[in-house]
């Protein structure tokens, strides 16, 4: 840590060894995280453009815009999200990503974004579930806004169909379920919480902590966790063709088109 008169700043090696231990607690939950952004991070560069407009929704530390803007280094990426802590790791770790601190549930966060052209692609991973049904369908028609006509939201996360596909559904939780023993053989990283209690013992990130805490980043639960949720919020916004792109058991990459 470096002092400046009174704001504490959070070191570049510091902040990388947090983002090592996040990414690997992140891959507890999704042994194939890094395949999930590869297959998303195709399809923007599939768009044709090596100047891509990027929006990251939920980016949390910038786990995924670090890794587009090394394979399109071009590109513009504006990694939106409320948690202070989070975008504190972040700008401390990946100086050359552009992070606007907005909760997505308020209305006009796409007037924080200083975008000079409509995107081509709003991308997020293991993010928006925490939001509610109603919230999500505002956020996807405010998203229309601001993507240009055949732009991309792309979101990788654990989306469900026990509503309409229940058996499907379990067998989709299962071959998750033993992809992950597979992959750590009974011993996996730590866990979410494990993560958050490390950092609240940190007094270096205690600022960044406290401030978290009245920031609107609070997590209320799975409350879109099922794929219907999503594909119907995206229909009212407006998107036309609405798929899944890649897919490993409960884990998938919805894509749609804007309209």
């Amino acid at each position: 840590m470096t002092v400046t008169g009174e704001t504490i700043v959070l070191t570049h090696d510091a902040a990388l060894r947090w983002m090592a231990r996040w990414d690997r607690q992140q891959e507890g939950y999704l042994p194939d995280r890094e395949t999930r952004f590869t297959a998303l991070i195709d399809a923007v560069e599939a768009l044709g453009r090596p100047d891509p407009v990027v929006i990251d929704l939920g980016a949390g530390p910038g786990s995924l815009s670090v890794r587009l803007l090394e394979r399109l280094p071009e590109a513009t990426v504006v990694c939106v999200d409320a948690d202070p802590l989070l975008i504190g790791l972040g700008r401390a770790a990946y100086p050359q990503l552009r992070f606007v601190s907005a909760d997505l549930r308020t209305s006009g966060w796409t007037e924080l974004l200083g975008l000079d052209r409509p995107a081509d692609a709003a991308v997020s991973t293991t993010a928006l579930h925490w939001i509610s049904e109603p919230d999500l369908k505002a956020i996807y028609a405010e998203l229309a806004t601001v993507l240009r006509p055949g732009g991309l939201l792309l979101n990788g996360d654990h989306m469900d169909v026990d509503d309409v596909t229940p058996t499907l559904s379990r067998l989709e939780h299962e071959v998750h379920r033993l992809e992950t023993e597979r992959v750590f053989a009974g011993n996996r990283p730590e866990d979410w919480q494990t993560w958050w209690d490390a950092i609240a013992a940190d007094p270096d990130l205690a600022e960044l902590n406290t401030a978290r805490s009245t920031a609107g980043a609070d997590h209320r639960g799975s409350e879109s966790h099922l794929l219907s949720h999503h594909v119907g919020a995206l229909r009212e916004a407006g998107f036309t063709e609405i798929g899944t792109l890649w897919q490993r058991g409960n884990n998938r990459l919805l894509c749609a088109v804007r309209g």
